[in-house]
């Protein structure tokens, strides 16, 4: 496996090299700014990326924005960051085009070396390593989130969504509430809107928009 190593501070980066290649793992380069990592990755082709999510210069997300670009220029390339911190918004972004050859792993986790090189095989491989803590925070802030979006909707959008969990059709939400079917598409839109729901999953927002339903009318039971 051929890696890259992107990390600011020096102790930090040749010690990720040292842990590396005693485990067999052949580090191409090691570098400690977001454009030398996108001159590595060009120069080397690497199999996998390593990289801290803040980096030079204003050290907030710099190492996520290479990552994306890695991704855009060479899909097959994995990808693992790490950061000392638990930000959502890093996890939603890094994950918005797909979890496949993604890793994020917390700083403290890097020193389990064993778990460290299973999480890069493993987005080597195609698959995904999300850092456990990492994971549950996701979950509690799209949990606040689907309160909050659930709450944003009006007394008939809820209604209808309401019957859609009953598993009516349109045609049936709409005899039920006395409204036209169209009315009812107009509802479901919007639904679909406040719940952040894309069009690039149309085939299951309705199903996607029911649990969430469900999973915030249980938790508030």
């Amino acid at each position: 496996m051929r890696i890259v190593i992107a990390e600011d501070a020096a102790v930090v980066r040749e010690g990720l090299v040292g842990l590396l290649g005693d485990r067999g793992l052949d580090v191409v380069a090691a570098v400690g700014d977001p454009d030398a990592l996108l001159a590595a990755v060009d120069e080397h082709r690497p199999d996998a990326v390593v990289a801290d999510i803040r980096m030079p210069p204003t050290h907030r997300d710099e190492g996520l924005r290479a990552a994306a670009e890695i991704r855009r220029r060479r899909p097959g390339t994995g990808v693992l960051l790490f950061s000392q911190y638990i930000e959502t918004r890093y996890a939603d972004t890094l994950l918005a085009d797909g979890a496949e050859g993604i890793g994020y792993l917390l700083k403290d986790r890097v020193l389990d070396v064993d778990d460290f090189v299973d999480a890069l095989h493993r987005v080597v491989a195609g698959g995904t390593a999300l850092d456990p803590d990492v994971v549950a925070r996701l979950f509690a802030a799209r949990a606040d989130s689907a309160a909050e979006s659930l709450e944003s909707l009006t007394a008939r959008e809820r209604e209808a969504l309401e019957l859609m969990a009953s598993g009516l059709t349109n045609a049936a939400i709409a005899a039920r509430m006395d409204i036209s079917q169209r009315a009812v598409e107009k509802h479901v839109a919007t639904i679909f809107d406040k719940f952040a729901l894309p069009r690039t999953a149309q085939e299951h927002r309705r199903v996607l928009a029911v649990l969430r339903y469900v999973r915030v009318s249980t938790e508030g039971a």
